[in-house]
């Protein structure tokens, strides 16, 4: 009889360490990526842009 209780209590301290550990070892949530657009490409843009007017203006002028 004692041998089953301890079966029993053996069972039961895995089953909570089973449901304990993996949230020992967990993570917290991972930091924001850093910003990918800091407006350089929004200024190079602009700059085809202003090219590409400046090119029609000076093939319809001459």
């Amino acid at each position: 009889m004692e041998s089953v209780r301890m079966c029993f209590v053996m069972a039961v301290f895995g089953l909570v360490m089973a449901l304990l550990l993996p949230s020992i070892n967990a993570q917290g949530p991972a930091a924001a990526p850093a910003p990918s657009n800091d407006g350089a490409s929004i200024d190079q843009g602009v700059a085809y842009v202003l090219m590409v007017v400046a090119l029609a203006l000076t093939y319809i002028i001459h």
